[in-house]
């Protein structure tokens, strides 16, 4: 990809697509646009190593995830930088806050100083991201799902297969009525496939949600409380909450805990993602493990092999199962 194919796209000389790339010289905002608008769908980068052959990398590692203040990925990032301190990459991050458009600046900044590989969070990009991506000629390692069509490499689980799982678990201990609470989806692409599975599973047995509540922002135990109260006024009836995240299933089980609810037999409560922070709860939460530690070293080791010329092929494919735990809030199988 050259500065000429650009130009054709954009109907503007080189010299212009060079001056806009470079935010240097007096450029309209409605040619500066057109600009990088071509070269987004096409997939061009700058090079920003001045001096640099093209094909001259650095020992970055571009690690894009949709934020920190979900307690999930500082794991990832831990398991990353576990496998990465043992090499001369350094991972660098950037954050999308679960925004196409967000994601796709990121990419085409980082992209710009040619790191030796992208590990990013999801499979769904927009049209420009992937033609970003796959002209990057660097390992691209897409991570925490496997429900879907991966760019290059993929590490992860399947959520579907996690909500169908947790579901099974849920009528095999006898709950009928059940609920549940999670965030809105259109762009948290995982928790959506989770939720379909969830309702898939509870269909194939003849069962399906009685109440749910979605909500917008941050998850936390303040919401997981507000928000199990509201749905128990609501549907009093309900002997089970499923919530999308272990943030505010544990807000719901303190809620409970807190005002006599019995748990798990008057009502059981599950989450997802296995955190640790869990651990200090009067009651553990019945989650489901990710693996999200092994999945950052797992990309990390990809990045590095490929990076390093020790690992020539490309597309590798690691799916991991994911872990029900039943904690106290889920009635385990009868032995």
């Amino acid at each position: 990809m050259t500065l000429r194919d650009v130009s054709e796209a954009s109907g503007v000389s080189e010299m212009t697509v060079s001056r806009v790339l470079r935010n240097r010289g007096d450029v309209s905002e409605t040619t500066r646009e057109k600009v990088l608008a071509a070269a987004k769908q096409l997939g061009y980068v700058p090079n920003k190593i001045a001096g640099a052959l093209a094909s001259s990398r650095v020992n970055l590692v571009a690690v894009i995830v949709p934020s920190l203040r979900n307690m999930v990925f500082p794991e990832v990032m831990s398991g990353i930088s576990e496998v990465l301190d043992d090499t001369p990459l350094q991972p660098v991050l950037g954050f999308t806050d679960y925004r196409p458009e967000k994601e796709e600046d990121v990419l085409y900044e980082m992209l710009s100083w040619r790191p030796s590989g992208v590990i990013l969070a999801g499979l769904e990009h927009s049209a420009a991201s992937r033609a970003m991506l796959k002209a990057s000629g660097i390992p691209v390692v897409e991570i925490m799902d496997t429900d879907g069509e991966a760019i290059d490499a993929v590490v992860g689980i399947s959520h579907r297969r996690a909500g169908r799982e947790t579901a099974r678990a849920i009528v095999r201990q006898g709950y009928e009525s059940i609920g549940f609470i999670g965030t809105k989806m259109p762009l948290d692409h995982r928790a959506r496939k989770r939720f379909e599975g969830f309702t898939e599973a509870l269909a194939k047995d003849g069962r399906e949600i009685v109440d749910q509540e979605f909500y917008e922002g941050g998850s936390g135990l303040l919401k997981g409380r507000e928000l199990t109260q509201k749905i128990l006024q609501r549907s009093p009836d309900l002997d089970f909450i499923y919530y999308s995240n272990d943030m505010i299933g544990a807000g719901g089980l303190l809620w409970c805990l807190e005002n006599g609810v019995g748990v798990p037999q008057r009502l059981g409560l599950a989450g997802f993602n296995g955190m640790e922070l869990l651990d200090g709860l009067p009651a553990r939460l019945a989650t489901m493990d990710a693996g999200r530690r092994e999945i950052g070293r797992a990309a990390a080791r990809i990045v590095a092999e490929r990076a390093s010329g020790a690992l020539t092929e490309t597309g590798q494919r690691l799916e991991l199962a994911p872990n029900l735990q039943y904690g106290d809030t889920l009635r385990r199988p009868k032995v």
